[in-house]
């Protein structure tokens, strides 16, 4: 990290990943041009999961390259007057993997549920029925991470 009087201890980059609105993953298309997209994610230790379409060039590439890297942006903004950004953010990098079995995907998913719409909980088991099979779930072991910030 070049600014290192911004770095944040990890507790501090896990707390980022846990209260922001979504993270970008990027990964790498076949051709070797970049690719990122906006996910909802939640954090259980070492583990960050994302659900997803069985298909599409996300999967594609992380099918093919494992290696990824996630952006979370806790809050920003832009202080009235100054030509600077406060911000708190955190950077991963890790590998991932398809969740295998069912009692893992149910898991993560009932955990995205409880972080982005913990009042339909109550839907859940039916609204689970229709639609594991054709859901995929994802996950990234973090295997390196950064916390940043800029407080004015």
């Amino acid at each position: 990290m070049r600014r290192k009087d911004r770095e944040m201890p990890r507790d501090f980059a896990e707390a980022v990943i846990d209260r922001c609105v979504y993270a970008v993953l990027a990964t790498v298309n076949e051709d070797g041009t970049p690719y990122c997209i906006p996910l909802s994610i939640v954090r259980e230790g070492e583990w960050l999961y994302f659900h997803s379409a069985q298909e599409g060039r996300k999967i594609d590439n992380v099918r093919s390259r494992n290696r990824v890297c996630l952006c979370c942006v806790g809050e920003a903004r832009v202080p009235e007057g100054r030509f600077t950004m406060e911000y708190a953010s955190a950077v991963v990098f890790g590998r991932v993997e398809a969740v295998p079995g069912d009692d893992e995907k149910t898991h993560a998913l009932r955990l995205l549920g409880l972080r982005y719409t913990p009042k339909a909980m109550a839907d859940f088991d039916k609204v689970l029925a229709r639609q594991l099979a054709q859901t995929g779930v994802w996950k990234v072991h973090i295997d390196e991470i950064t916390g940043k910030q800029n407080r004015l």
